[in-house]
């Protein structure tokens, strides 16, 4: 999934962002709220971190903005205005969570998954098809055949981060490009055969039919192959 952090503190910054990408996010991070508010509204993201104390455009200016724009992307707000009121406004500003600033990483994690798992329409607290499960804390899946015993499933960063998008959208076909928005962040490096290849990878690991070619259009996840 990709993810826009806009934090203004440059070792919180860089520090979470570390860390958001070791738990299978891809991270674009800015310090200045003009910034952040461009890259909201024109990069496709899944999840967005808003700090509402920015030096130059302050997150609850930003927030409102976007969604009087039809911009639905579930934002977090992460500050450290922790007082009610303060997480009133936020919440009326258009948030969809809020977490108060000093935080746990591993508590900012499961709120960025539910948000997700929400937006798609999940009411779960795991990400599961037929006999897939998706193993977030690990970046792993485990997996039981129609016939066979239960395996775990390693992932590489890659796979785990396309296999849990196309989980989060069962039967929806996805052109590559789309694919590449999402699992990819703004300056990694990418070859233009790359959803092609990382697909190749997943179908060996659970079956040519899981996941779905149609031609000219993209690929989606088959649920029945599972």
């Amino acid at each position: 999934m990709r993810l826009l952090l806009i934090e203004d503190d440059a070792v919180l910054n860089q520090e979470l962002s570390n860390q958001l990408r070791k738990h299978g996010f891809a991270v674009d991070s800015v310090q200045q709220g003009v910034d952040g508010a461009f890259m909201g509204e024109v990069e496709p993201y899944d999840v967005i971190i808003l700090d509402l104390g920015l030096p130059d455009l302050p997150g609850l200016e930003i927030l409102p903005k976007w969604r009087s724009k039809n911009i639905v992307t579930p934002v977090l707000i992460l500050t450290a205005r922790g007082a009610w009121h303060e997480k009133v406004e936020g919440f009326r500003a258009g948030a969809d969570d809020y977490l108060t600033k000093p935080f746990h990483v591993e508590e900012l994690l499961v709120r960025l998954q539910a948000l997700i798992r929400r937006a798609a329409g999940l009411s779960n607290t795991s990400i599961t098809i037929g006999g897939l499960l998706l193993d977030e804390s690990s970046q792993s899946a485990h997996w039981k055949p129609a016939k066979g015993e239960k395996e775990l499933i390693e992932l590489t960063g890659i796979e785990f981060r396309l296999l849990r998008y196309l989980m989060l959208h069962p039967k929806r076909v996805f052109s590559a490009t789309h694919l590449v928005e999402h699992i990819y962040d703004f300056n990694d490096e990418k070859e233009s055969n790359v959803i092609e290849v990382y697909v190749s990878r997943l179908r060996k690991k659970f079956g040519k039919e899981a996941i779905c070619t149609r031609r000219g259009q993209g690929y989606y996840l088959n649920p029945d192959a599972l």
